[in-house]
């Protein structure tokens, strides 16, 4: 039984060495995490299949089901393996090679690693800034032709195999979804995977590319779309209808793009999502100095409390869960953050605007719950789409208790702001379906007597689908 109310802003940690084990797991998702992050930049199909299983066994075992998000790598331009590292002066020449070097190249030629995207000659132009290594080296094209591209050094660093290369305003010819995507995607929908996650989002064709192959191997698991480049900002509000949820990845976001550009655009990503009833995570670098100690920096705790400020839907963690010390702090720390902040007034905006009947519905019992100290709101539903929209309208301070009786959909509600989703077989006469949930949110905790129950349903009567609200107070 909850000893405080549910957090609105639900929490994601990406699952790695620190956080894999049995007991890390119960701890984490006893602390409060909604949703757990498979990254699949270098997971293999094995371990897909184990750490699923592994998160549904404890999740069964405690009693607190978690969704999964399985985040499949996309696109991306790596270097090649080196012998050894490469370190680069300022002023250095250096080439990114598509084609082999002749045998028998003079010593003294110009530096070189081959890149796994022949096009990267096509695509860039003399002037064509080039960040290797999550920016950390910097270069610039100065010529290309049909073996290389030519570079100059302009930041310094040493380069080592396999690093990513970053091409800030370039709109490159990649397909959406590389092989390993397929194949990982394939061994998360025979898994029951909730959620995939799709990297370098750069139109709305790349999410249904994705959305036929999840069809195909007979899912319903959801979409996000990760935004991390400029493209996709160019396109924002059509990938934004396009996807189920979408996540600000402020990771590559940071790079190819200015930094003091990256706070009005997570702004602007945020207020997107709000306005057309997405949800929207917010990702990178939450608590990074986390990883190795045990507090956070006080600017890691405004980034935080800024999310929760913008009513962002969740929060992530990634490296701080998955190689870090205090993975486990680190949720706690997100939770009482979330949680101070919610306590503020939220500063006034406009609602996202709905035109079809049953969201102005929605919206009404949101302006009820608003006005009534006490308040729940309590909704039912198959799909999900009753407490989304809930969700969507931003209550200010009642929680949406979402009562479906598909565990799938309990799992993707686990994704949406201020929805604490109970399962529960709905009965064929809806009053006694009421009556059923209202007792089970009692013995759960969730309500107590006074509380004032606003009851926003879609009960089918006479063959036909009847939208209502109700007000009840709990005896």
């Amino acid at each position: 039984m909850p000893s405080s109310p549910p957090r609105h802003t639900k929490i994601i940690i990406t699952l790695g060495p620190a956080s894999e084990s049995e007991v890390m797991l119960e701890k984490l998702i006893l602390a409060g995490v909604d949703v757990i992050r498979l990254n699949m930049a270098h997971a293999s199909h094995e371990w897909i299949r184990t750490s699923i299983r592994r998160i549904r066994e404890v999740s069964k075992r405690l009693a607190r089901e978690v969704a999964v998000m399985m985040d499949i790598k996309g696109p991306e331009i790596r270097t090649g393996d080196v012998p050894q590292p490469i370190p680069l002066e300022v002023g250095d020449l250096f080439d990114f090679t598509v084609e082999p070097r002749p045998p028998g190249a003079e010593p003294g030629a110009v530096r070189s690693v081959h890149v796994n995207y022949p096009g990267i000659v096509k695509d860039v132009a003399p002037g064509t800034l080039v960040l290797v290594d999550n920016g950390l080296i910097r270069l610039e094209v100065i010529a290309c032709d049909d073996a290389a591209v030519h570079c100059r050094v302009l930041i310094p660093g040493t380069l080592t195999s396999r690093r990513h290369i970053n091409l800030p305003g370039v709109t490159i010819s990649l397909p959406a979804l590389t092989d390993k995507d397929r194949g990982d995607t394939a061994v998360g929908c025979e898994e029951g995977i909730d959620f995939v996650a799709l990297s370098f989002v750069r139109s709305a064709a790349d999410i249904e590319e994705l959305r036929t192959l999840i069809a195909g191997h007979k899912s319903i698991a959801r979409i996000i779309a990760k935004i991390e480049d400029q493209t996709a900002i160019s396109n924002l509000d059509e990938i934004v209808r396009a996807a189920d949820a979408l996540m600000v990845a402020r990771g590559d976001l940071g790079i190819e793009c200015a930094v003091e550009e990256l706070p009005a655009i997570q702004r602007r990503a945020v207020q997107a999502c709000l306005s057309q009833g997405r949800p929207v995570i917010i990702a990178t670098h939450m608590l990074e100095s986390m990883i190795t100690q045990a507090v956070p920096t006080r600017a890691e705790v405004t980034d935080v409390a800024n999310a929760v400020y913008e009513q962002a839907d969740c929060i992530m963690l990634s490296g701080e869960t998955t190689t870090g010390k205090y993975p486990l702090e680190c949720v706690q720390m997100l939770d009482k953050i979330a949680r101070r902040i919610e306590l503020e007034e939220p500063s006034l905006r406009e609602p996202a605007v709905f035109t079809a009947e049953r969201m102005k519905v929605l919206h009404s019992a949101v302006v009820l719950a608003n006005e009534l100290p006490r308040s729940k709101l309590v909704t039912f539903t198959r799909h999900g789409f009753m407490a989304q929209g809930l969700s969507a309208l931003r209550p200010v301070h009642s929680p949406i208790l979402a009562i479906t009786p598909s565990p799938d959909t309990f799992r993707h509600l686990r994704l949406l702001r201020g929805v604490e989703p109970v399962l529960m077989p709905f009965g064929a006469d809806p009053a006694d379906t009421i009556e059923s949930a209202i007792g089970l949110l009692r013995r759960l905790g969730l309500i107590a007597p006074g509380d004032k129950l606003i009851l926003a349903s879609d009960i089918v009567a006479q063959d036909q689908r009847v939208d209502s609200v109700q007000l009840r107070t709990v005896k």
